[in-house]
């Protein structure tokens, strides 16, 4: 399913507009990405949660001449899902 999918969906559950629906995720999508982007955690109860985790630097190795790099470090984002979500996908 892709964003353009979603947003179709979500105009027909709600009954709204298309290019209010679209605007809708796009809208829900940014907030999610600014509150990350500030360190916030953000909590969908039911769904899941998104989160920023801090990834060390460390060593790593160069796979074409096995000589060792270093591999800076990163904050990634990282989604874990919530109960419902897990039960919802479970199968039969």
């Amino acid at each position: 399913m892709t964003k353009s999918d979603l947003a179709d969906r979500v105009a027909q559950l709600t009954r709204i507009t298309k290019a209010e629906a679209h605007a809708a995720v796009d809208a829900m999508l940014e907030a999610i990405q600014e509150a990350l982007a500030q360190g916030e955690r953000v909590q969908l109860i039911g769904f899941g949660s998104f989160e920023v985790r801090s990834r060390a630097a460390r060593t790593g190795r160069n796979p074409r001449t096995g000589e060792p790099i270093t591999i800076q470090a990163s904050n990634l984002p990282v989604f874990r899902p919530g109960r419902a979500l897990k039960d919802a996908i479970q199968a039969p």
